[in-house]
């Protein structure tokens, strides 16, 4: 048996000042919690040290770590929290050079050689981890793992990607037990969540579209799986038990099979659990329906995010947004929830490759048009693993190779645009949030009635004051306090060649030639 410490890194530096920073999105990670319910499954011990809602400081982790004594550390890192996961495997390495360091998420499966290089990693898990990190709390020989870079001596090897998963009602349950869900009760904004304490829930997996911006596909594949509704109703009832009395869904398209949606939400209807829910990662506008809303609504669906990114039809082609996406689409999805009595959110993103001024423009007053609830605007980061990077990186856009520089609300100059300086991008920026939202009229009062209607107008009035004050992106430089900065590998981005993910179909199909090692 294995003695695993999972580790969510600091959010904190990620959202920092921003107006963002209100929505701080603080409750159990389930990246994490499904790799951990499949380690518990075959026996081995696990505990998740969580530190997206406080300052990064390595001597929490130490002592942890030292208290605890596991055999594996487990970290998952987006680009942004990357600075954190070099921390800590060196942080590791001080204390025992036999801890087994391993890497998951976003960012190291779309780069695992440059991620081992400017560690002191072990071993990367890239794609989807459930089962690899399962193999690896086993102990089962490197070499057999599918789905693995990790090293041997001087070198890095490679082994064959693994399957995605197929089928995704045999993994385990989301290991929620692992968090105490009381906790986190008055830690999450009640900008996100209704009902606290919040849990996040995955009901499919994957996106069969093509964002040049989106890192989704570095774990999650080309492709759309979803669970059987009854399993979906079952891991409601599940977090309901533990404590839970809201979930968000992770889910990159929910509704983009409507007849498999309504099904999903009559499931939860007949389960006879109560529990409030949303779609707070932003759903196709096309996929809008009057009588799915409804379903969800009596579901208990109380708000539902679009990810509109541009209010320029133009512009949505040309960075992939694909299928039958619309500004005129967009009015119709938010009319339809609305209708349904659910709230809605409204993702923008500024900067997008084809972007100009008159776009952007475009963006911000489709913004102001639209009868939301709540609005949020990001400055599109090309981040490694996607389409945008890899054309930043071939024309010599690329500005910075600093993670902790990677989110976005940064101010820091991270790319040179085809037709905008990146202080262009951020004028912008904070234009939008004054001109959508605070000197828009009609979503003051908008808000107001909202507030009165649902006896939520003192967080709201409290939530609005701290908008105000906070600047659209942030203004201040970063506080972790890192163990040994100057312990970290370093490779260097500017002269070395980097291996460039290519998004891969969710088959479980493997042709002969992946079933060779290489090495790198």
């Amino acid at each position: 048996m294995s003695k695993i410490l999972l580790i969510n890194p600091s959010y904190r530096d990620s959202y920092g000042s921003a107006k963002a920073s209100i929505i701080d999105p603080v409750f159990p990670t389930l990246s994490l919690l499904t790799i951990a319910a499949v380690a518990e499954q075959r026996g081995h011990k696990v505990e998740v040290l969580d530190l997206s809602f406080m300052q990064y400081d390595y001597r929490v982790i130490r002592e942890k770590i030292v208290s605890y004594k596991p055999d594996i550390i487990g970290v998952s890192a987006t680009t942004p929290l990357m600075n954190q996961l070099r921390d800590i495997s060196v942080l590791a390495k001080s204390i025992s050079k036999d801890i087994l360091v391993v890497a998951g998420g976003s960012h190291v499966s779309a780069m695992p050689v440059e991620s081992l290089k400017e560690s002191m990693l072990d071993i990367v898990v890239v794609g989807e981890g459930d089962a690899t990190f399962g193999d690896i709390a086993d102990g089962k020989p490197l070499k057999m793992i599918f789905g693995i870079q990790y090293r041997k001596d001087d070198s890095i090897l490679a082994t064959p990607p693994r399957p995605f998963i197929h089928n995704l009602d045999d993994l385990p349950m989301p290991a929620w037990h692992l968090y105490d869900s009381q906790f986190y009760k008055n830690k999450i904004s009640r900008l996100l969540a209704k009902h606290p304490p919040l849990a996040m829930a995955e009901f499919s997996r994957g996106c069969v579209f093509k964002c040049d911006f989106c890192a989704s596909k570095n774990t999650m594949a080309l492709g759309y799986r979803k669970k059987s509704p009854e399993r979906c109703a079952e891991e409601v009832r599940a977090m309901h038990k533990f404590g839970y009395r809201e979930f968000a869904l992770a889910d990159d398209i929910f509704t983009s099979d409507p007849a498999w949606a309504k099904a999903v939400s009559r499931a939860i209807i007949n389960s006879g659990v109560k529990m409030a829910w949303s779609c707070t990662n932003g759903i196709r506008v096309e996929s809008a329906d009057d009588e799915l809303f409804r379903t969800m609504r009596k579901a208990g669906c109380y708000r539902v995010a679009f990810g509109f990114e541009s209010g320029n039809d133009k512009v949505l082609k040309m960075f992939g947004k694909g299928g039958k996406a619309s500004i005129v689409k967009g009015r119709e999805a938010v009319r339809m929830a609305r209708a349904a009595g659910i709230d809605t959110t409204g993702y923008f993103m500024l900067g997008l490759s084809p972007d100009t001024e008159e776009t952007m423009t475009d963006t911000i007053e489709y913004a102001r048009s639209l009868s939301l609830d709540m609005m949020k605007f990001g400055i599109a980061i090309a981040f490694p693993g996607t389409p945008m990077f890899k054309e930043y990186r071939e024309k010599g856009m690329l500005r910075s190779y600093n993670w902790d520089d990677y989110f976005i609300y940064s101010e820091q100059p991270l790319f040179s645009h085809p037709n905008l300086s990146f202080e262009k991008v951020q004028e912008f920026a904070k234009y939008a949030y004054r001109r959508a939202v605070l000197t828009n009229p009609s979503f003051i009062l908008r808000r107001l009635w909202r507030g009165i209607r649902t006896k939520e107008f003192f967080w709201d009035a409290y939530y609005f004051m701290k908008f105000i004050t906070a600047p659209s992106i942030n203004n201040k430089t970063h506080t972790a306090i890192y163990f040994a900065r100057d312990q970290w590998p370093v490779y260097d981005f500017e002269k070395q060649p980097i291996t460039f993910y290519q998004a891969r179909p969710a088959t479980n199909k493997l042709t002969p030639e992946l079933i060779q090692g290489v090495t790198i």
